[in-house]
């Protein structure tokens, strides 16, 4: 027996110098980062024991006994911000920032800093991939500039928490958490096994100090959070950034939230001065007219909880080509092709087989959810017939390959935000609920009572286009 307990202890073990998973046998691809010829030999495997019951420091108490006033959420000094955390951060909290390069994730945190910055509580802000000169200038810019704001250059993980015994902060920032590196584990700073051991330490300081955390971290190429996955499952809150670079609008959506939900969505607007939080969004995707244009219509979608007012364009031009092009951009290719094939299968409009058409929405806002159907038809209707929806009118309904028009979520609230704007005409699913008073609702069960808001002459026109065109 004692043999073979021997041969037991001595029987080697393997473990992946990548993500530092660990095995009794030898692999060539390590089963958990998929990384090739990483998993060496480094010891003798641990004998196995089993764990005895250890003493109690702190007795159960009943929950209704628990005193949650500790996990009271303090505002961030960003609206927007605290709508999606569900009131602010709350102590002992770690936060996941993730978004893609440049768009804006450092620029919003250093003025979540200084605004919560106080003399009561301090604010830590550690970067790790710029310099101390750097983010001063930044600061300058966007008015971030606070006494008891205080500012390190680190990528050393036993320097950060130096710091953090030094400043005593009640929030710390870390930008980013790929950054950081611990001298007592194996990889590249940004390995897993760095990740998993730099995000330990800092989320353990955070219960034991009572002290929020944000933590910046990377995306890859296809948007989703660098690193491994136990990452967020770590963490209290995972925040996505996301914007399109080009365009001023920012949302922040809530990926996980053990504070509050995940519904809400901030809004943003990147400047040169900085970024502002948007409490009414709707202007940015709205384009302001003495007339309406033919090819426009507008329509209600929710991000998160929030309604939004958006602009839907559309344009269809004569093309000598075999195959017309088909150009979208903020909208989904093929939700658009489907619009396509309804109105001239069930809307009889055959003028579009033969036209390039490009569709398009206003100020980069995304419409991906089916409530936007109604309102890509008749923005393609309209471009096709040349002819003008009527003004202050909004389109609600998703549109099958029937023709029909069904029922959305949350058709109340975006018609009490259609008619908080201004908007007195809407087309809706039929059975839309209460009406807000003074807005004129109609309601459409399918694409040929939609089409009826276009003038017949019109509409019969287009038609005829079609019929000679073929």
């Amino acid at each position: 027996m004692a043999a073979r307990t021997k041969s037991t202890k001595d029987r080697p073990s393997y473990r992946c110098t990548e993500c530092g998973w660990q095995t009794a046998k030898w692999l060539g691809r390590c089963p958990e980062c998929h990384a090739w010829g990483t998993v060496e030999e480094y010891g003798s495997a641990p004998a196995v024991r089993t764990t005895a019951p250890g003493r109690v420091t702190t007795s159960a108490v009943p929950i209704g006994q628990v005193d949650g006033r500790q996990a009271t959420a303090r505002s961030t000094g960003v609206p927007e911000l605290d709508r999606v955390l569900g009131g602010g951060l709350v102590p002992g909290a770690v936060v996941l920032v993730a978004g893609e390069p440049g768009v804006g994730k450092s620029t919003l945190l250093l003025d979540v800093a200084a605004k919560s910055a106080s003399s009561e509580h301090r604010t830590l802000y550690v970067t790790g991939e710029e310099s101390a000169s750097q983010v001063r200038l930044r600061a300058d810019r966007i008015h971030a500039i606070h006494d008891h704001l205080y500012l390190a250059a680190e990528t050393d993980l036993s320097t950060v928490l130096g710091h953090i015994e030094a400043v005593q902060p009640s929030l710390l920032i870390l930008d980013s958490v790929q950054t950081v590196a611990s001298p007592e584990i194996d990889g590249a700073p940004g390995g897993m096994a760095q990740v998993r051991e730099v995000a330990g330490a800092l989320i353990r300081a955070s219960k034991e100090r009572g002290m929020s955390t944000l933590l910046v971290g990377h995306v890859t190429k296809d948007g989703n959070i660098a690193g491994p996955r136990l990452l967020e499952h770590l963490v209290d809150v995972v925040l996505n950034f996301e914007g399109d670079r080009h365009a001023r609008l920012r949302l922040v959506r809530g990926v996980k939230n053990r504070y509050g939900t995940t519904d809400e969505v901030g809004c943003f607007e990147l400047h040169d001065e900085g970024i502002t939080g948007l409490a009414d969004p709707s202007g940015l995707f709205l384009t302001r007219r003495a007339e309406p244009v033919p090819g426009t219509c507008l329509t209600v979608t929710l991000e998160g909880r929030r309604p939004l007012v958006a602009e839907v364009q559309a344009l269809t031009v004569d093309t000598q080509i075999p195959t017309p092009r088909r150009t979208t951009s903020g909208l989904e290719t093929s939700r658009v092709s489907m619009m396509l094939a309804v109105l001239e299968q069930r809307g009889r409009i055959k003028a579009l087989g033969k036209q390039d058409i490009y569709s398009a929405t206003v100020g980069g806002v995304r419409l991906s959810e089916p409530a936007a159907d109604l309102a890509v038809a008749l923005a393609l209707a309209s471009a096709a017939s040349d002819t003008p929806l009527p003004k202050n009118l909004v389109a609600i309904g998703e549109v099958g390959l029937a023709g029909e028009v069904r029922r959305v979520t949350g058709v109340q609230r975006r018609l009490a935000e259609a008619h908080r704007l201004g908007f007195t005409h809407a087309l809706v699913p039929t059975d839309p609920g209460k009406i807000p008073e003074g807005m004129k609702v109609l309601e459409v069960a399918d694409m040929s009572d939609a089409l009826r808001v276009l003038p017949r002459s019109r509409r019969r026109e287009a038609r005829q286009e079609g019929e000679d065109r073929r």
